[in-house]
Order: C-alpha cells, then sequence, then structure tokens
C-alpha cells in the first residue's frame, strides 16, 4: 500500500474517530438505548466505550501506527472469521478495523450482547467510505474463513483452538488486570484507579482485579479515595453480585473488608469475582517482578507508577481502559498477523 493509500485510511479513520467522539443524535439515540438489550450497558458506560474509540483514533496515531506495517498492494483479500465478546461494549471493535484496515474481509459472528453498536460504528464508516461496505458481512455461523481471531473464556477457547487450529488464528483467553502500589500514592491517583476498577462495573478485561500493596499499607486509604464511586452499588446487576458474594463470604466466615459497595479478600488468585477486589502483600518490587512475569500470560495489564522491569511495562492510573491502537489484546500484534495472511 502506497504512502498517499496510507495517508487516505489515515482521513477515513481519523473521521470516524470524530464521529464517535461527537456523536450525532442517532448515535446518541443508540448510546441511551442500549440498556434496555443489556442491562450492563448503562448510557455512561456506553459514551465511555464509544469516545474511548474516538479518542484511539487520532489522526496522527493512526499514521503512525499504519506506517509501521507493510500494507500489501495487490494481495488478495483473505476472509477473517471473527468471534467477538460482549462482555463490555464494543469491546471487538479493534480486532474489527484491523481486518478492514490491512484490506481483508470481515466475517462478523457478534455476540448477542454487543450487535447493534458495531453495526452502528460501521454504517459510520461506510458512509465516510462506501468502498468499505464490501469488506464486511455479519454472520451467524462462520464458514469459509481463511483465518480467524476469536475472543472467549479459557473453556472456549478449547474449543476454539480445536475448530480453527488448522488455519491461521489468534484465540485468546480469560486475562485480568492488576494494580501494584507502593504506598506513596496520593489521593487523586487512587481516586484514578476507581476508574480502572469501576469502568464498566468490571467486567473487562482491561479492569482492575486484584491488588498488590505492601506489608504495612493501610488500605483505610485506598478506602477513603474510591467512595465517591459509591453510587455504583445502586445498578441492580452489581448490586445483586455484591450481595451474593457478601452472603458467601459471611456464610463461609471468609475474612473480608467492606465498604458497602466494594470487597476487599486477601487471595492469591487474579480473577476476582464481580463487586470483589482480591489483594496480596508483597514485601520485595524485585520479587513482585518476577512473579508478575510468570503470571504474564494471564495479564492484560499492570496498573502502577512504580517502574516494572522491561517485561512489565505499566499503565498510569485511570488509563487502562484507554489503550492506544497498538495496545493488542494478549499483547498479539493483530496488524503483523493480519498483514502476514
Amino acid at each position: 500500500m502506497s504512502k498517499f493509500e496510507i495517508q487516505q485510511l489515515s482521513d477515513v479513520f481519523s473521521t470516524l474517530g470524530q464521529a464517535l467522539s461527537f456523536p450525532d443524535d442517532e448515535l446518541s439515540a443508540i448510546i441511551a438505548d442500549e440498556h434496555y438489550f443489556n442491562a450492563w450497558f448503562t448510557p455512561a458506560n456506553v459514551q465511555l466505550a464509544v469516545t474511548s474509540i474516538g479518542k484511539m483514533l487520532d489522526r496522527e496515531d493512526v499514521l503512525s501506527w499504519l506506517e509501521r506495517y507493510p500494507l500489501p498492494n495487490n494481495n488478495a483479500a483473505k476472509k477473517v472469521g471473527l468471534i467477538l465478546a460482549g462482555n463490555i461494549p464494543l469491546v471487538g471493535i479493534h480486532d474489527v478495523l484491523c481486518v478492514l484496515i490491512s484490506g481483508n474481509h470481515a466475517l462478523i459472528k457478534a455476540s448477542s450482547q454487543d450487535n447493534r453498536l458495531i453495526k452502528a460504528v460501521l454504517n459510520r464508516l461506510v458512509a465516510i467510505e462506501p468502498a468499505f461496505a464490501q469488506q464486511f458481512t455479519f454472520v451467524e455461523r462462520l464458514e469459509g474463513f481463511d483465518a480467524v481471531i476469536a475472543t472467549g473464556s479459557n473453556n472456549s477457547s478449547r474449543y476454539f483452538e480445536y475448530y480453527f487450529g488448522k488455519v491461521p488464528h489468534i484465540i485468546r483467553k480469560n486475562r485480568n488486570s492488576i494494580a501494584v502500589l507502593n504506598g506513596h500514592e496520593t489521593n487523586e491517583q487512587l481516586f484514578a484507579l476507581g476508574v480502572d476498577i469501576f469502568s464498566y462495573f468490571g467486567l473487562g478485561c482491561r479492569n482492575v482485579s486484584k491488588l498488590f500493596i505492601p506489608r504495612d499499607y493501610r488500605l483505610a486509604t485506598f478506602f477513603e479515595a474510591i467512595e465517591p464511586y459509591h453510587n455504583i452499588i445502586d445498578h441492580h446487576k452489581y448490586n445483586n453480585n455484591y450481595d451474593y458474594n457478601k452472603s458467601i463470604y459471611l456464610v463461609n466466615r471468609n475474612e473480608h473488608l467492606d465498604n458497602g459497595f466494594l470487597l476487599l479478600k486477601e487471595d492469591p488468585g487474579l480473577i476476582s469475582p464481580l463487586a470483589v477486589l482480591f489483594y496480596e502483600y508483597y514485601d520485595d518490587m524485585d520479587e513482585l517482578s518476577a512473579k508478575l512475569n510468570e503470571q504474564a500470560s494471564n495479564i492484560q495489564c499492570i496498573v502502577s507508577e512504580t517502574p516494572l522491569n522491561e517485561n512489565s511495562q505499566a499503565v498510569a492510573f485511570g488509563k487502562s481502559q484507554s489503550p492506544a491502537l497498538w495496545d493488542y489484546a494478549d499483547g498479539v500484534d493483530t496488524m503483523d498477523f493480519l498483514t502476514k495472511l
């Protein structure tokens, strides 16, 4: 693909970014109504997802991103099957855009939990550049594909490997994100950490599900900083999960902390139940870094102000749900995969 064509793509997708950053009346109505189809998709969370994609598609970022890849001139387009997750709004849109921008054809099996938003975004892309209408098809069943990108649970990934193992593929499993505190964080930083924990009710793989804290850390400081997020308990589904997990801990006499809208439990696991945040003490940062490296395949991102080693790059507080175009899920370069098909 020539330099001029890359410039064209940058123009098209940055224009889409503007359309998402400043939704028109039609898109605003979809944003407002999504909770009727999926109760987790509140207007605030859908708005966050839409505008986050808009910011991601900054013109200079798109241009810088595309210049990293030897995009093909006249390659025959491959049919790439996409099995999208539906845990948070527009969670699969990056894969869709990668397929389109790499010149391939997307066979999209959208989640029943999130199919209206994906279609709304692609409709806006086609309005900007009609040629893209020929590059995607929504399907109920994947057939006739040359490659597959599938996102699911650790359990479903085994089925994906079985069905799609004979073609080029990216299979994504469960991952969660963590935060590493050093005990010197400001109240503002801890408040920003609340964004990483509570955005999308904690349902995303980039949501923080566990804290690593120094041995002498005062958890009351953390609770005080996140108190402004208390209204999350007013959402009935979140509240149901909070009540359920609290009941389990009380019945089983599991030690835990409770601030009325979030449960904290000391636990070695990375994946906490909804409305629960696990925590674990550490004594030495080097030992912790080594431990995190061993668990890297289960971690999506690490939120911290503390410098980690080169294999464990940290994300600033409040930024886990604001990935750049090149912040690929599971660390697998989707564009590299697609441009080499």
